[in-house]
């Protein structure tokens, strides 16, 4: 009970502010300080420059982010549509568990270790995708399905009213007509939400694509990741803001979409 008296909340307050301004809230604001920083000697940095930010849009840097927009838009479609249709596939039946066990099994184990099984499996015939933009893409497609299915499938499980479907079914409408006329539009916003998802997590995804990247193909996180380890912690700070800052509006847009979606 001490927690809804007025003093009770301050102290409840103070702590959540706390915790969130140390371990949320500071990292940012470090990343945005040093991307705008000519040095940073003391306890502030110091010469202020927007060099690194205009460096951050220019030449490699923003071809690294060409690819990371690119990258994210083709794997998120595909784990959108790989996504539904496995929800979908599986719904109501006696195999959802294991197809929810298959779905999330790639995201139980370390990034890592995907991406290695993927470099393995694709670097000789018959399938050599090994130094192509499409291992990277797989590798993110692999990746976000997971949260495409978990967002379809919560959908059929908690929001959809599986009786439209069989109404439409039993007034003659054949299985394809009740997908696309009922079902689908019904799971509308959770697609769109799918959709943000997946595109907002391989703008960030750095642990399998780092072993599976070509020269020619290289994502953002990648570069802010090759920068940082050459100890050009301003350069990526820079480059990180960029990424933060393309996926804040990635996301928005999306869930605009998504918004108008619910709305229909």
């Amino acid at each position: 009970m001490l927690v809804w008296t007025r003093s009770g909340k301050a102290i409840v307050w103070t702590v959540f502010a706390v915790v969130f301004g140390l371990l949320f809230l500071a990292p940012f604001v470090v990343v945005i300080a040093a991307a705008f920083a000519g040095s940073w000697n003391g306890v502030l940095p110091s010469d202020p420059t927007a060099d690194h930010l205009r460096q951050a849009l220019n030449g490699d840097e923003l071809a690294s982010l060409s690819v990371s927009l690119q990258t994210a838009f083709i794997a998120g479609l595909l784990a959108v549509v790989f996504g539904t249709w496995g929800a979908l596939s599986a719904a109501g039946t006696r195999f959802q568990r294991v197809a929810d066990a298959m779905h999330h099994l790639p995201i139980a184990v370390p990034s890592v270790v995907v991406g290695l099984g993927l470099l393995v499996a694709f670097s000789r015939q018959p399938i050599l995708l090994n130094g192509t933009k499409w291992i990277v893409v797989i590798a993110h497609l692999v990746l976000m399905v997971a949260f495409s299915y978990g967002t379809v499938s919560a959908a059929l499980q908690q929001r959809i009213d599986p009786s439209y479907a069989d109404v439409a079914a039993s007034l003659g409408a054949s299985p394809a007509r009740v997908l696309w006329r009922v079902r689908l539009p019904m799971l509308l916003p959770a697609i769109t939400s799918a959709s943000g998802l997946s595109v907002a997590l391989s703008m960030g995804e750095v642990g399998a694509t780092i072993m599976v990247y070509p020269a020619s193909w290289r994502t953002l996180p990648v570069s802010i990741f090759a920068l940082t380890d050459r100890g050009q912690a301003f350069a990526a700070a820079a480059e990180a803001v960029v990424l933060l800052a393309t996926t804040v509006v990635l996301v928005l847009i999306l869930d605009r979409l998504r918004g108008r979606a619910g709305e229909r």
